[in-house]
């Protein structure tokens, strides 16, 4: 609950600012819609003063908005002439909003790709340094491990229907942790010794990309944290020993569902790393490095 609390919270702050993105699209169905109106009044009314066919007056209305101007067709009478002139002033400033923001969003489109790349090689770095060995020490204390299992043995033959059904279920899946069964001074000691690499990740500037990967991060930083404050984690009361449950969960909801994200991500682009991902997936009982 809190985990869905804080995603719904996420999407409203998301929604109310929005994003460039949505700003440059809003600007651009606007411009849209004013140019379409000028290009139908335009066409209609050197119709009716210049006597002009439709397609006439729809070729001097293109030609003349987007500055070509054969000079084949021009207006001879007053009525005309200011609409050519009304054209020049509205037509041409709008014409040109439109390509400049088509073109704006664009370069936009392609600057977010290569963002969201380099933020794909930073979930990469963590599950190769971190994500993966903390799967396996969370799932460990699952009771739930099977149903899980069921879940995330991904194979070559996933489609993106597999992927969302999967997500879907993630997304109801109980993280509840069995407090007795956590190795806390293993744990601890593996999260002591990534303290440097957590944080050069939780510093990247492509974390603002994926603000879900963000609380990853926290939640697995705070764990960390949590632990290294405890000397000795193997004479813990049990009122501790469940708040640091609490914390696990935290992380190992988060860790699940983006894990899931990340191997449809490399199953789509890297082939050879998602080959290797599913041989030592540590959800999978019979996964092994050894390619047989």
């Amino acid at each position: 609950m809190e985990l869905q609390g804080r995603r719904s919270q996420q999407k409203r702050r998301c929604g109310s600012g929005g994003t460039k993105m949505d700003h440059i699209r809003f600007r651009l169905r606007i411009l849209l819609v004013v140019w379409l109106t000028i290009m139908v009044l335009g066409t209609l009314g050197l119709m009716f003063a210049e006597g002009l066919s439709l397609a006439d007056a729809f070729y001097f209305s293109i030609v003349t908005i987007a500055t070509v101007g054969y000079g084949d067709i021009h207006p001879v009478t007053q009525a005309g002439k200011v609409l050519a002139i009304a054209l020049i002033v509205l037509g041409v400033g709008s014409f040109l909003g439109v390509v400049a923001n088509g073109t704006e969003m664009m370069l936009n489109r392609r600057e977010k790709q290569a963002r969201m790349q380099k933020l794909n090689m930073v979930v990469g770095l963590f599950f190769s340094e971190v994500g993966t060995r903390l799967l396996a020490f969370f799932s460990n204390a699952d009771p739930r491990l099977g149903t899980l299992r069921n879940k995330l043995v991904v194979s070559n033959d996933w489609s993106d229907q597999d992927f969302a059904e999967a997500s879907k279920g993630l997304r109801i899946h109980d993280y509840s942790i069995d407090a007795q069964k956590v190795e806390l001074e293993a744990l601890r000691d593996f999260l002591d010794t990534r303290t440097d690499v957590l944080l050069r990740l939780l510093e990247h500037p492509s974390l603002l990309e994926n603000e879900f990967f963000t609380e990853l991060l926290r939640a697995v930083f705070h764990l960390k944290e949590e632990l290294v404050h405890r000397h000795n984690v193997k004479q813990l009361p049990d009122t501790d020993k469940l708040h640091l449950a609490g914390d696990i969960q935290r992380a190992y909801a988060l860790l699940v569902q983006q894990w899931l994200g990340y191997m449809k991500h490399l199953k789509h682009n890297y082939p050879y790393l998602f080959s290797l991902a599913m041989r030592i997936n540590p959800l999978d009982r019979d996964a092994s490095p050894i390619v047989e």
